[in-house]
């Protein structure tokens, strides 16, 4: 039996339609927890490859598709590579810094023997005199006095102390293409010889960055769709262009909030969800949504606004990170935020409509179609036949209120539709009756029911990719 001939156990009105990201770590390394996070509502596993070795991937891929196969439920495995992540080095205790005080960083030196400030990046032939260096992740500020060989001198604008290893963000200064790192490109080659969805990209700049990426996975043979991890000043300013080159977009909160001021996040926020709708690319919010419970098991009343808040916008999906990775409460976690996002998705305030126009295509003007049509004839679902999940994400990104089922003959795209708001996916063999025989199969398992309305989009030719043209009205019998 296939993972997709389980019948779903809830009516298409009460599917989830927003998707739900879950971040695996030590709170969730066993069968049992991703069994039970894939069961209590998330939709894609997330693998932080800033922690963890490659041997515990190689357990927990498999666990994650025995409980997808087991729930009957197609689930997405994101990798999320860790980029140039820049970091203090090792010293021994805290060092205390004081506003006006110069400080001197140096590329893995000893801060015992040397006095300066060990870094895990070379910053040396990067940063420029005048530039911002914020340190701790933000709680210390700094600006660039000078480079004198592999020594970055910075100046303190305000009290703190400083740890080892804490993040360090350079908001002003150009990486030049320069963002993936050698254990990213290990763990590149390690996830394309894996069962892996989706690689999310760090620190993007530039849209030549993920075209760059791209072509090392085309070069491993990797099915693997990319995703633009924007968290930098940089990649906001290039963000059409990074849209319209990615698979999909997240709106890394964390670093984006110091890299950029952080009462510009909830409009950047805004701003790619909106791009990712006209360029029919799915959009994820991430970073601290249910932070409280980490060490809670309610979440603060700003945390369910802010969840309610990414749904009522259009996102497609909402993200966990240390709530399920590291947190006590990882299940509840994700119980919480599919209880607020169905609840958000039943009680709509308002649409959200964006200021944009799609571009003339054959296919936009087909997927405008079918919506208008299942508005006016008040259709109990969609059902798209798609080969590489086109069809579907361009329907799903004019956020219909009917449900739109995906049927596809490859495994891959169901699981890359995992991501996707609103979209439930079927694997069905390549077939000019894919659509018809689905909808029978759905009839006969009581998910539709005698006297619905079915609109079926496909293509004359079954399994090709960018081939469909036919639209179909079907009313159950």
């Amino acid at each position: 039996m296939h993972l997709t001939d389980m019948a779903p156990k809830v009516p298409l009105k009460s599917f989830k339609r927003t998707k739900i990201v879950a971040t695996l770590g030590p709170a969730t390394d066993s069968y049992e927890k991703i069994e039970q996070l894939i069961d209590a509502g998330t939709n894609v596993i997330r693998l932080n490859f800033s922690h963890g070795t490659h041997e515990e991937r190689l357990v927990q891929i498999p666990w994650i598709r025995k409980a997808s196969e087991k729930l009957g439920k197609p689930v997405a495995i994101l990798q999320d590579l860790q980029g140039p992540k820049v970091r203090l080095g090792d010293f021994d205790g805290i060092i205390n810094v004081k506003t006006g005080e110069e400080l001197n960083f140096e590329y893995k030196c000893n801060y015992e023997e040397t006095g300066r400030i060990p870094t895990q990046y070379d910053l040396s032939d990067k940063v420029k005199v005048g530039e911002r260096l914020f340190l701790f992740d933000g709680k210390v500020r700094t600006t660039v006095t000078g480079i004198e060989g592999k020594i970055v001198k910075a100046k303190v604008e305000n009290d703190g102390i400083l740890l080892k290893r804490k993040g360090m963000n350079l908001p002003d200064t150009d990486f030049k293409g320069d963002i993936l790192t050698e254990k990213d490109m290990a763990d590149i080659k390690f996830g394309a010889t894996q069962d892996i969805d989706y690689v999310a990209l760090s620190f993007v700049q530039t849209a030549d960055d993920i075209n760059r990426l791209r072509q090392i996975l085309t070069d491993l043979k990797s099915e693997a769709k990319l995703i633009s991890k924007i968290e930098t000043l940089a990649g906001v300013a290039n963000i059409e262009s990074i849209v319209a080159a990615s698979d999909a977009v997240m709106v890394a909160r964390g670093d984006l909030a110091v890299e950029t001021p952080s009462e510009s996040v909830p409009v950047v926020q805004r701003q790619i969800i909106g791009l990712c709708l006209k360029y029919a690319k799915p959009s994820i919010v991430a970073t601290q949504m249910l932070m409280s419970m980490v060490d809670m098991p309610e979440p603060t009343r700003a945390e369910v606004s802010d969840v309610a808040t990414a749904v009522f916008l259009g996102a497609d999906a909402v993200m966990l990170s240390d709530e399920t990775a590291n947190g006590k409460y990882p299940i509840e976690a994700v119980k919480t935020m599919k209880r607020v996002a169905l609840y958000a998705e039943q009680h709509p305030p308002m649409k959200t409509v964006y200021p944009f126009e799609r571009e003339h295509t054959i296919q936009n003007a087909i997927s405008g179609s079918i919506m208008t049509m299942a508005r006016n004839i008040d259709a109990t679902a969609i059902v798209a036949e798609t080969k590489t999940g086109s069809t579907a994400l361009q329907i799903a990104s004019r956020r219909p209120e009917t449900a739109v089922i995906a049927v596809t003959s490859e495994l891959r795209t169901a699981q890359q539709l995992a991501l996707v708001n609103g979209v439930k996916s079927y694997v069905r063999p390549a077939d000019p009756e894919a659509a018809s025989k689905l909808t029978d199969w759905l009839l006969e398992n009581e998910v539709l029911k005698s006297g619905d309305v079915v609109v079926s989009v496909s293509g004359r030719y079954p399994g090709v990719a960018g081939a469909t043209d036919t639209i179909k009205v079907r009313v159950l019998e």
